[in-house]
């Protein structure tokens, strides 16, 4: 594939995964406990923004193709879309799992996630992989950041429990 496609076909592939992220972030958030939903974004979207800076100033990780190239070296429509919104279904699936269901559940999450990444790597000018970079390291990466979230807004949601119960 020519250069010039194949920049064109990232470009193309950006904003159309882009839109459907933007479209389904209201079903995600607009449940029950609003406020709670709201708090996995704000979560989601600081955390992985936090280590997709750390892995590109590192260097591991390289976005050719985004918006603001000037300005920003992460790459936003991931961490402030595509993962808020995984993290969001994630959550609200796993909400009355137990430790098993919750590690089980990543699973769905997270194996299309990394196929994507893979192919984004290896097919379009959206992604570079540096310094040994591979699929599986991509894989640990999102089932940590997944985990982590998802035990931070435990915590919140037993917090904010406690709180309402003594009030």
């Amino acid at each position: 594939m020519r250069r010039r496609q194949k920049v064109k076909l990232s470009g193309s592939f950006l904003a159309i995964t882009t839109i459907i992220g933007i479209c389904l972030l209201p079903f995600a958030i607009y449940k029950r406990s609003f406020k709670d939903w709201l708090i996995v974004y704000l979560v989601s979207l600081i955390g992985n923004s936090l280590a997709d800076r750390y892995l590109v100033s590192k260097g591991y990780l390289k976005y050719n193709i985004r918006p603001f190239p000037k300005n920003v070296k992460i790459h936003l429509p991931f961490d402030y879309i595509h993962y808020p919104i995984l993290l969001l279904y994630y959550n609200q699936w796993t909400l009355n799992s137990r430790p098993l269901g919750i590690i089980l559940k990543l699973f769905p999450f997270v194996i299309p996630q990394v196929i994507i990444e893979t192919i984004a790597a290896k097919k379009t000018n959206l992604i570079s992989w540096k310094k040994g970079w591979t699929w599986y390291h991509s894989f640990i990466c999102l089932v940590i950041k997944l985990l982590l979230c998802r035990s931070i807004i435990a915590i919140i949601r037993m917090l904010s429990k406690e709180k309402v119960s003594t009030t």
